[in-house]
């Protein structure tokens, strides 16, 4: 691999990507593309000249802006309008253009160059109506999966890979699924070598978290910087719960991946935290204040929003008999990296965070 272009390169995920693979693999030249559209992305340029890479303005929804590319290698496509509730209450057509027209563009990139490519994909491919329907026991500070399911591909230990994908998902987990089949396609048809990770919550430092999308970032940036949350859904009582991933976890993952592409051509993963690194809205609470020393006001709305789950976790069996690979970061880990982030960078991101 000479030439790697990242796309959404900028943002979270693909800016942390493109740096640690250029410092893992000498001599590769990685190329980041990104609109810059999410509030906070421009912060990441700095970072990335200053790690030998070469920055393009430009957006996957634009063929021609992937035509300019030049000779590439490998895609690794992180570039998504990754909020579940896009195109609720509006139009679908920005999550659709981007999240599926644009991969499209990519895949066509990726047949002219035979390039391979890492798709990152999302756990809200499966259906949240078959998610909301499994049987779970409350305890005092989270919902938890029982030991019996009726559904395939589900257990204590999680959602793994053959989970029913029959119902709605949202349009942002719909668009994800439709670029997973086409991409399918691109493999049998054109001989193209891909790998597909349907990532959990994804964070660590770096990640610009909003009210629907970045939970963990936005949960610590209240209390570090000020302001007020509200466990919303399910009864109000902050019980649902997530795995989540650090984004260096994710990342020794994908290195792997690119240098096993011929063993792992074709193959899907479901890539997450785990049982093992889960909390609830409540919990997170606890590892916030533990760290900060900052008590917040938190509200209760009991009614549940647009395509939410009650509790996902990520049942990573599959790739780790495959890679050998886990995540060794925990949840104290993940909150303290980005407590530390957020102190050490307060100039620059409590406009952005701090509101």
């Amino acid at each position: 691999m000479k030439n790697i272009l990242v796309t959404g390169g900028a943002g979270f995920v693909g800016s942390r990507l493109a740096m640690g693979l250029r410092e893992r693999m000498e001599g590769v030249r990685v190329v980041a593309l990104d609109n810059l559209k999410r509030r906070g992305s421009e912060l990441n340029l700095n970072r990335l000249r200053a790690s030998g890479i070469e920055f393009v303005h430009g957006d996957i929804r634009n063929a021609e802006d992937l035509d300019a590319m030049g000779p590439v290698d490998l895609i690794l496509e992180c570039s998504a309008e990754p909020s579940v509730l896009a195109g609720f209450g509006g139009s679908p057509r920005y999550v659709v253009n981007t999240n599926l027209s644009g991969t499209i563009n990519c895949l066509e990139l990726a047949r002219r160059h035979e390039a391979a490519v890492i798709f990152l994909s999302t756990s809200r491919v499966y259906p949240h109506g078959a998610v909301n329907a499994l049987q779970y026991r409350e305890n005092e500070t989270r919902f938890d999966l029982d030991d019996h399911q009726c559904l395939a591909g589900a257990s204590a230990r999680g959602i793994a890979e053959d989970f029913p994908l029959d119902g709605p998902r949202s349009m942002y987990g719909a668009t994800k699924l439709c670029s997973e089949l086409i991409l399918q396609e691109y493999v049998d048809m054109y001989g193209l070598r891909a790998v597909v990770n349907r990532c959990g919550v994804l964070t660590g430092p770096w990640q610009m978290g909003k009210t629907d999308q970045g939970v963990v970032v936005l949960w610590m940036a209240r209390h570090v910087y000020g302001g007020a949350l509200k466990y919303i859904g399910f009864g109000g009582k902050g019980k649902q719960v997530r795995d989540m991933l650090h984004i260096d976890d994710l990342l020794d993952l994908v290195d792997y991946e690119i240098r096993h592409l011929d063993t792992l051509n074709g193959r899907i993963f479901n890539v997450g935290g785990g049982l093992d690194v889960s909390a609830s809205l409540c919990e997170m609470t606890s590892f916030c204040r533990q760290i900060t020393g900052k008590t917040i006001p938190i509200g209760h709305d009991p009614d549940n929003r647009p395509a939410d789950i009650r509790i996902y976790i990520t049942d990573n069996t599959r790739v780790h008999q495959t890679t050998g690979w886990l995540p060794t970061r925990d949840v104290a880990r993940i909150f303290e990296d980005i407590h530390a982030w957020m102190v050490e960078n307060e100039e620059a991101l409590k406009p952005i965070l701090g509101q």
